[in-house]
């Protein structure tokens, strides 16, 4: 896979405004979460946004007590909350970037994201690294890679959670040119020593700077069945830093304005690219027995 070269010039402002919304989702409460989705993108779009990014598993809650109680909220990609998605996507002019609980054609559940534009559904991604209890309520793992899409408001990628931490899957979505990497995600609260910040939000920064592209992350807060959450929700730039300040455990919708351009520039120094200078043959290791070539 190889970097992709940097679009030409359309003549099309580059300049984007994005949101993540940072909502508390409940299990057993399918149609309040759909409301608070609801409000929660419309407030976004009167504050300008144009990408809106929501938590991972928005529309169900995520602290399910097994197999049959996820299978009982699981949807189709046409189901209604997609369908929603659709509407406010179309009635706003927005991208929306949400996760949901996939019931595949197979039968088999899928942590699931979805994007969405005034055109419809356009991309499902299921979630490839499951997070401990994902792998005993019933969860089936994902094998495609992150998608990629071509959207009104620049090349957008998106992944699940977990996945931000795995630096080969990223760097996946960065190559196959992501200006915008969006994460839906369920951060759990632990402790940490006074002063630091979450090791979550560390983590998406890194992989911004080291790909030279714009991370958006939806967390959620609240407190679900026992579990508190980070509430780390956050948009950082292309150089890895900051550009919102996270509202650790509230609700809250996070806005940042952006030029997109700065993430097709991968040049860190004037004899350094963080695409070009990768040697992938090198990061291979030989098998017993056998020789690098």
């Amino acid at each position: 896979m190889n970097p992709q070269p940097p679009r030409p010039d359309t003549g099309r402002s580059t300049e984007v405004t994005v949101a993540v919304c940072q909502i508390a989702p409940q299990v057993g409460d399918t149609e309040g979460n759909r409301a608070r989705i609801r409000t929660a993108v419309e407030t976004a779009a009167e504050r300008g946004a144009q990408v809106v990014v929501l938590p991972e598993l928005a529309a169900t809650g995520y602290v399910f007590t097994g197999a049959e109680e996820l299978r009982s909220v699981a949807e189709p990609p046409d189901g209604d909350t997609i369908r929603d998605w659709e509407a406010l996507a179309a009635r706003y002019g927005l991208v929306v970037v949400g996760g949901f609980a996939e019931r595949g054609e197979n039968g088999r559940v899928y942590n699931a994201a979805a994007l969405v534009d005034p055109a419809g559904l356009r991309a499902v991604y299921r979630k490839a690294h499951l997070w401990n209890g994902e792998k005993v309520w019933g969860f089936t793992p994902g094998d495609g890679s992150p998608p990629v899409v071509d959207t009104p408001y620049g090349r957008i990628g998106f992944m699940v959670c977990y996945d931000l931490e795995f630096p080969e899957w990223v760097r996946l979505a960065a190559l196959d040119g992501a200006e915008l990497l969006c994460g839906p995600v369920n951060w759990p609260l632990y402790p940490r020593p006074e002063g630091e910040r979450p090791t979550e939000i560390v983590r998406v920064q890194a992989g911004a700077s080291v790909n030279r592209m714009f991370i958006a992350v939806a967390d959620r807060t609240g407190t679900e069945r026992g579990q508190d959450w980070l509430g780390g929700s956050v948009i950082v730039d292309a150089d890895g830093y900051p550009l919102t300040a996270p509202s650790l455990g509230e609700e809250a919708i996070h806005t940042a304005t952006f030029d997109l351009a700065d993430a097709r520039n991968k040049a860190i120094s004037e004899n350094n690219d963080v695409h070009a200078d990768r040697r992938p043959a090198l990061y291979t290791r030989p098998r017993p027995g056998e020789e690098r070539s």
